[in-house]
C-alpha cells in the first residue's frame, strides 16, 4: 500500500506526534511518500538513530516526482493551512482547542474525506455544526523519548510540582502559579518547577510575562526553566517532579501532562476538553471546571478572525488547591502512580500507528 504522509517533522508538539508516527512506520518497514510541512526534517530533539534518520530522508527524496493525486494522503496540521492537498483522498488529523468553530473552519473540515480530532469534545462540537465526517483518534505514548529514569533529583523530601506548556493565557499559567504561591510560596517542603518558556515569543517577552505573574515578589521555591533542546532533557524534567499540573483551559491532548502521568507521576488535571480522553479519577486528581472565559489574549488568539474563536474552560482556585492537597497525600503514600503507568499500554504508539494505517486502507 502506498500513501502520502504530509506532516511536520520538528521540535514542537505537532512535529513530535508526526515523528512518533513516522518512527512506528519505520519499525513496521512501511514504504510511503513523506511530504514534510515546513523547513525540511528537524530531528534535533531526538536521540541519534541513523537508521531511522536515513529512513526519513529516503521517504522524502523525490517526493515531488513520486506524488500522484490518486494516492491517499494523511495530513497532520492546523485547520488553518490544511485546505491544500496533494491527493484526491484527504485525511486530516488536527487539534482543536476552543469551542466556536467559524464558517471557514467548518468548511475546511467538510472539504476533507475524513477529519480526526484527538478530543471527543472537538468531535462533538463539529458534529453539532453539520460535519458528519469527523471522528476521534487518540494519540500514543512516546516510549522512544519518555520513560521512568528512577534517578534521585533532590536530596531532601520536598514535593515537586511541575508546570508545563508554552506560556500563554489559554493554559492558565498565571492563575495556577499565583494560586500555588499563595498556598505554598516560600515553604521549603514544596517546590514549583515551571517549564513554560514560549519559543514563539522573544526572550524579553518571556521574562516580562513571568515578572508580571510574580508581581515583583521573590520566592525561593519556584524556578523557571529555559527552552530544552533535547527530548532526553525534557524527560529528565518530567521525571524530577512528583505532581504534574494540567490546568489548561483548552488542549488538543496535553502531551507533557499525558507523558508525565504515563511515566508514573501524580497529577492535578482539569476535567475538561482533551484531558478527559486519558485522565480519570483513578490516575489523576480531577478539578471540575466552573465555567468558561474568552480565549482572546492579543498574541495567539484574536477576536473576529476566521480561525480560533471562542472560549476556554476556567476553574476555581480553591478547587485547584484542594486537588493539590489531595495529590500531596497520594505522593506521601506512594510516589509512583501505578494507574498512570497503564496509559503506556492503553495508548501505545503502535495502536496509534495501526489506527492511521486502518484509516488509509478503509
Amino acid at each position: 500500500m502506498s500513501f502520502i504522509l504530509n506532516v511536520p517533522i520538528n521540535a514542537v508538539s505537532f512535529g513530535q506526534v508526526s515523528t512518533l508516527l513516522a518512527r512506528e512506520f519505520y519499525l513496521k518497514n512501511k514504504d510511503f511518500i513523506l511530504f514534510p510541512i515546513g523547513n525540511g526534517l528537524d530531528v534535533g530533539t531526538q536521540e541519534v538513530d541513523e537508521g531511522f534518520f536515513n529512513y526519513l530522508k529516503n521517504q522524502t527524496d523525490n517526493f515531488l516526482y513520486r506524488i500522484k493525486r490518486e494516492i491517499p494522503c494523511f495530513k497532520l496540521w492546523h485547520l488553518n493551512g490544511s485546505i491544500e492537498s496533494t491527493s484526491n483522498k484527504r485525511y486530516l488529523l488536527s487539534f482543536y482547542e476552543l469551542d466556536s468553530p467559524t464558517k471557514e473552519e467548518v468548511n475546511i473540515v467538510k472539504n476533507h474525506d475524513r477529519v480526526f480530532f484527538s478530543s471527543m469534545h472537538a468531535v462533538n462540537i463539529f458534529k453539532n455544526l453539520g460535519c458528519s465526517n469527523v471522528e476521534f483518534l487518540p494519540l500514543g505514548f512516546d516510549k522512544y523519548n519518555f520513560n521512568t529514569t528512577n534517578k534521585v533529583y533532590f536530596n531532601d523530601d520536598r514535593i515537586i510540582f511541575n508546570l508545563v506548556g508554552k506560556l500563554e493565557k489559554r493554559k492558565h499559567h498565571k492563575k495556577v502559579i499565583q494560586a500555588w504561591l499563595k498556598k505554598y510560596g516560600n515553604q521549603k517542603n514544596y517546590h514549583l518547577q515551571c517549564a513554560i518558556y514560549n519559543p514563539f515569543l522573544k526572550e524579553e517577552d518571556n521574562k516580562a510575562l513571568i515578572n508580571s505573574i510574580l508581581e515583583g515578589k521573590s520566592y525561593f521555591n519556584i524556578s523557571f526553566l529555559g527552552h530544552m533542546q533535547k527530548n532526553n532533557m525534557y524527560n529528565d524534567f518530567l521525571n524530577s517532579g512528583n505532581i504534574i499540573l494540567g490546568m489548561s483551559g483548552g488542549e488538543g491532548w496535553g502531551l507533557p501532562e499525558f507523558q508525565s502521568v504515563a511515566i508514573g507521576k501524580h497529577a492535578v488535571i482539569l476535567n475538561a476538553h482533551a484531558y478527559k480522553e486519558w485522565a480519570n479519577e483513578n490516575n489523576s486528581t480531577l478539578v471540575e471546571p466552573n465555567g468558561k472565559i474568552e480565549a482572546y489574549d492579543g498574541m495567539f488568539f484574536h477576536k473576529d478572525q476566521p480561525f480560533n474563536q471562542g472560549n476556554i474552560f476556567d476553574f476555581d482556585q480553591n478547587d485547584f488547591i484542594s486537588a493539590c492537597e489531595k495529590s500531596i497525600e497520594k505522593v506521601k503514600l506512594n510516589k509512583v502512580n501505578a494507574q498512570g503507568l497503564e496509559l503506556q499500554t492503553k495508548f501505545s504508539s503502535n495502536k496509534f500507528a495501526e489506527s492511521v494505517l486502518n484509516i488509509l486502507t478503509n
